[in-house]
């Protein structure tokens, strides 16, 4: 079975790795990872991201692993546009989190529009943090939380306890 995805991935973070390694369960994988162009149009916050390149390398160290664990195989894709590689015959299963689950029926749309088959939509869950919200690249950049999801020491006070 092939297996799609596809993000920024900048930090790489647990969140991340959950969806990938629900990927490699289900089969070989593509990443499908956001050119420098196609990055900030993708994203709710501004904020830096690194250039692809930098990207590229980190993400390909973490799925190494995995594909290795698994015995699967990957590939890693520029995506110059938001519905990218999926839309491609080849796949079978589409990872999603679930604020991305709208993208994936659009996926499904123009796939069917090209004569595909709808792949079937996989919602991994999203991992949360120390403090109960979800790890995502935004808030380890921020400082508040690392990319495992422990929160940080707090450099301007935000995280730090009032006194009462």
């Amino acid at each position: 079975m092939d297996v799609a995805l596809g993000g920024t991935f900048d930090p790489v973070h647990d969140g991340h790795r959950q969806l990938f390694e629900r990927a490699f369960e289900l089969g070989d994988v593509t990443v499908g990872l956001t050119s420098d162009e196609l990055a900030p149009k993708t994203r709710h916050v501004d904020r830096y991201v690194r250039p692809y390149e930098e990207r590229k390398r980190d993400l390909a160290a973490e799925l190494e692993t995995l594909a290795a664990e698994y015995d699967r195989s990957f590939e890693i894709r520029t995506l110059t546009e938001p519905t990218g590689i999926a839309t491609e015959s080849q796949f079978d299963y589409l990872i999603v989190s679930p604020e991305t689950v709208d993208g994936g029926k659009r996926i499904n749309e123009i796939r069917r529009e090209k004569g595909h088959d709808p792949l079937e939509v996989v919602v991994v869950p999203h991992v949360l943090a120390e403090d109960e919200d979800i790890i995502s690249s935004t808030r380890i950049v921020n400082g508040e939380i690392d990319e495992h999801g422990n929160l940080t020491p707090d450099r301007e006070g935000r995280n730090a306890k009032r006194p009462e």
